[in-house]
């Protein structure tokens, strides 16, 4: 269950147009569970881990399907060592999915194509800006790689957000406990610097194109937070993010044939 907020949260302390008034961010605060930031700093080392078994030339066994090893492990892995460091509660990372989510995760994703294009055309003229690799792959499959590729990126866009989540509350604890930051401006800056490590991240796909990565993923990526900030729910941002990148890979695959 989501821990709701308290009366020693105030209403100035809130985004009250960004985030739904019954619940509040887990761990920062000690609600529902106590994170010290030695545990943390446990949990950010198997992000790392998880996301070095992703991006590393590793020979993983079973051909194609060996593929969905790494996908995997990239959620499994961080999400594990929460459930260690916090077993009782980790699960507050995640909500409840009706109706109104499901509308949140299309209209976030649909909002993101929107920047990241705005932005990509604006940087495309500027600089060069390069392509996605994994689109041009997606190209050269036949229907059932194509069908292993997309079902692939389920697991891997949710370890994505794993990834990008975890360190958000990380820094969110840091800026507002240890280096006593009122909630607004912790939040802002673990919004910011969350996204830009996302960003960052994204360097080997792009041929190490920093200005690409900071400026079009980097915004992507503050975009594909916004339902997290709103709901606390990270199916959400999921959702959102898995359709996002969807789109992007039919779009790409469409552009091929012509």
């Amino acid at each position: 269950m989501k821990p709701t907020a308290t009366s020693a949260l105030q209403k100035e302390e809130r985004f009250s147009r960004l985030e739904d008034p019954a619940s509040d961010f887990p761990f920062y605060n000690g609600v529902p569970a106590s994170i010290s930031n030695r545990q943390w700093l446990f949990i950010l080392a198997m992000v790392v881990f998880s996301f070095l078994l992703l991006t590393l030339p590793i020979p993983w066994p079973g051909g194609a399907w060996g593929e969905f090893i790494p996908a995997a492990l990239l959620p499994a892995i961080p999400l594990a060592t929460l459930a260690y460091v916090a077993p009782n509660t980790w699960k507050s990372i995640f909500g409840k999915v009706s109706s109104r989510e499901i509308r949140l995760m299309f209209g976030f994703a649909l909002l993101t194509i929107v920047v990241s294009m705005t932005l990509g055309g604006i940087v495309h003229a500027l600089t060069e800006v390069v392509p996605n690799s994994k689109t041009a792959q997606l190209g050269h499959l036949d229907v059932v790689g194509r069908m292993m590729f997309f079902a692939k990126t389920i697991p891997q866009l949710l370890g994505e957000e794993v990834i990008t989540i975890l360190p958000f509350l990380a820094l969110l604890q840091l800026f507002s406990r240890s280096f006593g930051l009122a909630r607004k401006g912790a939040l802002i800056s673990a919004w910011l610097i969350s996204s830009l490590i996302f960003g960052l991240a994204h360097l080997p796909t792009y041929d190490w194109n920093l200005v690409q990565c900071v400026l079009i993923i980097g915004s992507a990526r503050m975009i594909l937070t916004l339902p997290w900030i709103l709901t606390k729910n990270i199916w959400v941002s999921t959702g959102a993010h898995i359709i996002n990148d969807w789109l992007l890979f039919l779009i790409g695959l469409l552009a091929a044939f012509e």
